[in-house]
């Protein structure tokens, strides 16, 4: 099975590209190796001049810190090539499927859930989807993400989302359809949708939600001059919508290049030390709002490889947390998403 066309008009944008000579500059050992973690937030895929499948994600989540566990997110990868339009995100599940069932009995139990994508612009009639993602995939579809992510000033960078689309009464019938379906639901947006974030959520008080990528602060183009001006909107909103108990908080996706980190431009691959010290303010704004019941730390690789390592970024978050009580820190790095997906593990 081939990877959905990359030629299409809305496959996603490129991630910063990989490069394993500058990560490679940078040797740190692994702090805390034996602290369990659950890796909540990754992708797979075979692209073009991309490769993330076996090979690449065991050795990253092999490479020292105890990674018990993954859960994978959709990443329109590995679609069906024929058949009906509407049901061809089923591809994705059924490929992880036999990409878990593919593992090295020894592995770690990557791909231990999985978010799925579902069109819910659809509306009602979205439920055989979401179906056909519970047959192919029994027992490993946990949730759903559909892209929602809008800018004025980036999204033509993002693709050709609308404006307003959180709100869309047709887009909330197809949401409507994940709680009887006991599905959580993965939602990307921007510090500037957050408000609508916080309606959707409000509107929905029994169906999980969990905000990707630590609330989407941006950083880049005309955001790169207001960093202080977004941070404050940015906190703001967050404590808001941390009031609302249906929502947990995925604290990563640092390396993003909209998040303008900048961590690519360093001559080697940042230390822990050097990730630390520049997310710091977002990850103890996160956990204040959500808790640590609410929050769990996320790779985002391969996306985030192409600007930090991920034996650096897990000990920053470690470096991060230092001062947290020993529970604190086992929900942060495990509990929380093993509870949130429904994981089952024993930890």
């Amino acid at each position: 099975m081939q990877d959905f066309d990359p030629t299409a008009k809305d496959f996603p944008p490129p991630a910063l590209p990989v490069r394993e000579d500058w990560l490679a500059r940078t040797d740190e050992a692994a702090l805390e190796p034996d602290l369990p973690i659950v890796d909540p937030h990754h992708h797979l895929w075979n692209r073009p001049h991309e490769r993330y499948l076996t090979d690449e994600i065991l050795a990253d989540v092999t490479a020292g810190h105890n990674v018990v566990a993954t859960v994978f997110v959709q990443c329109r990868s590995h679609y069906r090539q024929s058949g009906p339009e509407h049901l061809k995100f089923v591809g994705e599940t059924e490929f992880v499927r036999d990409f878990v069932a593919a593992l090295p009995a020894d592995s770690p139990k990557v791909c231990a859930g999985m978010v799925a994508h579902a069109n819910m612009m659809q509306g009602a009639a979205v439920a055989e989807v979401l179906d056909a993602h519970l047959e192919a995939g029994p027992g490993l579809v946990k949730g759903i993400r559909d892209m929602t992510t809008y800018d004025p000033e980036i999204s033509a960078s993002f693709g050709s989302i609308p404006p307003g689309r959180l709100l869309d009464a047709t887009w909330r019938e197809g949401f409507a359809q994940l709680a009887p379906r006991g599905l959580s639901y993965d939602l990307y947006a921007f510090h500037t949708q957050l408000t609508e974030a916080l309606d959707l959520a409000r509107a929905f008080p029994d169906q999980p939600i969990v905000l990707n990528h630590i609330g989407g602060p941006l950083g880049i183009k005309g955001y790169a001059s207001r960093r202080d001006q977004v941070f404050a909107e940015w906190s703001a909103a967050m404590r808001e919508i941390g009031k609302c108990p249906n929502v947990s908080i995925k604290v990563g996706g640092v390396g993003m290049h909209n998040l303008g980190f900048g961590f690519e431009h360093l001559p080697a691959g940042p230390t822990g030390e050097q990730i630390a010290n520049a997310i710091g303010p977002y990850v103890e704004t996160c956990i204040e709002a959500f808790g640590p019941d609410r929050a769990m730390f996320e790779s985002n690789f391969p996306v985030d490889k192409g600007a930090v390592g991920y034996v650096p970024l897990w000990n920053a978050f470690k470096r991060l947390t230092a001062n947290h009580t020993a529970a604190e820190r086992a929900a942060l790095f495990a509990g929380t998403a093993d509870r949130v997906y429904r994981l089952g593990l024993d930890l």
